[in-house]
């Protein structure tokens, strides 16, 4: 008797046409081109860091482990009174704005 029941036929109607909403919905969002668009650049963004952070970890470890030269002769004396700067800073910002730079190249190319 359930089965033939006009109301509880018409709440089972509207439940499914509730979920079907739900799922054309959540499909629309998916295939979106704003969303795919948003989708591709966290998944960019996620990557140059990810090559950001080997590459910073790389010349870290080359500039910290490379041996100090010798002074050049035209610095004062006691100018390095305990020891050189790190260039792994510097080295690191320009990673980085040569990282970024490629990514607005290739974000524009791909407009």
């Amino acid at each position: 008797m359930a089965d033939t029941d006009p109301a509880e036929l018409e709440r089972r109607i509207e439940r499914t046409r509730a979920e079907l909403a739900r799922t054309v919905d959540a499909i629309a969002d998916r295939v979106s081109p704003k969303q795919v668009a948003r989708r591709t650049a966290a998944k960019a963004e996620t990557g140059a860091r990810e090559f950001l952070a080997s590459v910073t970890e790389k010349v870290s470890d080359a500039v910290g482990g490379a041996s100090r030269r010798a002074a050049p002769v035209e610095e004062p004396e006691g100018l390095w009174a305990e020891e050189r700067p790190s260039l792994a800073p510097l080295l690191m910002g320009v990673g980085a704005a040569l990282a970024v730079t490629a990514m607005v190249v290739l974000w524009r190319r791909r407009r």
